[in-house]
């Protein structure tokens, strides 16, 4: 049952009550599994069962629209599947979010969804707004009554509103701010869109004291305390205040641009002298931010610090012979090369320049250490450790495994969790020789405690990684991607296979002079075909 309502038994029917008068059949006993009793077989035989037709969702349809746009919310709550929860919604459009009118105008069916645009006017203090966006309903046929009904969702009221959210218009309680880059650029959601969930956050942290004055507006209020309003319309600006960022106006629009070329796409640029972040971007651009929040695995651009681990431990150096053949087994699972390739009389410059996987899992009994890999990911390159970016950022994970699991760690695979924040800020410790944490806004914002690696990589380990990464960009996986690229430069590709996924995941991370980028494209494949061009043109623009 729905909680906040009473329940009545009338006639075989569950109706639910609300200050003790019917709001509404509910269910019927013992009919599509919904009740659990048995029903009579006359009642059964009355419901009419299979999709909706034409005529019905068509009639269904406008009949719930309209007792919306007319503000009957209880008529139009009984026109859905879900009455309970639908009815606060509906109301709500009218007493929080304080629409005063609204044309709401159906599209052409499509099978049992009805697209239609929505142009209201929002009234608030004396001022008022027009509001407008396009959403759509499904039409589905009533379990227990057989009649076709709309199939409640809170994107019904608003394509970006989710289960527990609410429309609110009012006067804000932190008022907005003016991003600006490390240039005094200003930045917008609406010219930089992959901002909007950062710029968002970035007033709700620092907005109170950014010295603005609240205005009016329309947001969508998350049920989540920690999760930003998403302001929809502002009736009365205020005076916002200005927040300072790390960001570069041209690396961020070079990166929005380049994600845009595929249809899942991430990439990060960090200074690596600094940390500070100089371009994040996602496409899709609006919703969950995958560049900062993503759990995946990274493939080869892991070799990076793999192979700071083996160098620093003495099983191996840059210039050192090692063996690549095309296949090798470890504790019972066979890992191979791509297209079972093979590097006779190769160096550790040569596998990691042409990204050999067996070269660097043959080594994993002579450091005879599981815990290595994780530790050297956290101590040197401060991966897992607490960030405080002045965003949300989820910080990478390489868990302390053992087996075939330990062997898989070393290319990149098994259990390791990165995103393209914490690929970039790897790359960034690997060049800069020491962790600095990325950072989106400055520190002295708010004095927050900054994450600090237990010690640097030693000076003779980074020179060594950081030229095989030269190595990579100059002739290796990585020569297509950075032709274009000038400065001191290096790389690392990476493809990532992922479980029920044909192609895999394709990774990038660079440099050139004082910046770091890294991308993942999803189903991009070979890392320099995808993420490689992404990484390319934010590092051409940031430079």
């Amino acid at each position: 049952m729905r909680t906040g309502a009473k329940v009545a038994v009338v006639g075989g029917v569950f109706v639910l009550v609300a200050g003790g008068v019917g709001y509404g059949a509910y269910s019927v006993l013992g009919t599509d599994g919904d009740g659990g009793g048995t029903g009579t077989k006359a009642a059964a035989a009355e419901i009419r069962t299979g999709p909706p037709d034409g005529t019905e969702i068509a009639d269904t349809s406008k009949k719930f629209l309209a007792a919306w746009a007319s503000g009957d919310a209880s008529a139009a709550s009984q026109l859905t599947n879900n009455p309970v929860e639908a009815e606060p919604l509906l109301t709500g459009f009218a007493k929080d979010a304080h629409v005063t009118a609204a044309a709401i105008t159906p599209g052409p069916a499509v099978g049992p969804k009805v697209p239609f645009t929505v142009n209201a006017t929002v009234s608030y203090g004396g001022t008022s707004k027009p509001m407008s966006y396009a959403s759509e309903l499904t039409v589905v046929r009533g379990l227990t009554t057989g009649s076709p009904r709309v199939d409640w969702k809170p994107t019904v009221i608003h394509p970006r509103l989710t289960a527990g959210a609410t429309l609110r218009t009012g006067e804000v309680t932190t008022p907005a701010i003016e991003a600006v880059d490390h240039n005094g650029k200003v930045l917008t959601k609406e010219k930089y869109p992959s901002l909007g969930s950062i710029l968002d956050t970035l007033r709700e942290k620092y907005g109170k004291t950014a010295g603005g004055k609240a205005g009016v507006e329309t947001w969508i209020e998350s049920p989540d305390a920690a999760t930003p309003k998403q302001t929809l319309l502002t009736l009365t600006k205020g005076t916002p205040g200005k927040v300072q960022t790390t960001l570069d106006a041209d690396a961020q629009a070079a990166a929005e641009t380049a994600v845009k070329r595929f249809s899942q796409a991430s990439v990060v640029a960090i200074r690596p002298t600094t940390g500070a972040i100089r371009a994040v971007a996602n496409n899709p651009a609006t919703g969950f931010n995958t560049a900062f929040q993503g759990r995946q695995a990274p493939g080869s651009t892991m070799k990076i610090v793999t192979a700071s681990m083996l160098i620093e431990k003495g099983v191996a150096a840059a210039d050192r012979k090692i063996e690549c053949p095309k296949d090798v087994m470890y504790q019972g699972r066979t890992f191979h090369n791509l297209d079972n390739f093979a590097i006779p009389d190769g160096t550790l410059t040569t596998s990691f320049a042409r990204s050999c996987n067996t070269a660097f899992i043959k080594q994993i009994d002579d450091v005879d250490d599981d815990s290595a890999l994780a530790k050297e990911a956290r101590d040197v390159f401060g991966i897992g450790l607490n960030w405080q970016s002045g965003v949300v950022t989820y910080d990478g994970s390489v868990p302390e495994v053992t087996d075939g699991e330990a062997a898989a760690q070393y290319i990149g695979q098994g259990a390791i969790q990165m995103n393209a924040l914490n690929m970039a800020s790897i790359t960034a410790t690997a060049r800069n020789g020491t962790f600095r944490q990325p950072i989106i806004v400055p520190r002295d914002l708010d004095d927050r405690q900054i994450a600090v690696a237990a010690r640097s990589l030693p000076s003779s380990v980074s020179q060594q990684v950081t030229n095989m990464m030269r190595q990579t960009a100059s002739w290796g996986t990585g020569q297509a991607a950075m032709a274009g690229v000038g400065g001191d430069k290096g790389a690392k590709t990476g493809s990532a296979e992922v479980d029920g996924q044909s192609t895999s995941n394709s990774w990038f991370t660079g440099f050139s002079d004082d910046l770091a980028a890294a991308a993942v494209v999803q189903s991009g494949g070979h890392g320099g075909d995808a993420a490689g061009p992404v990484v390319a043109a934010v590092l051409k623009a940031g430079r």
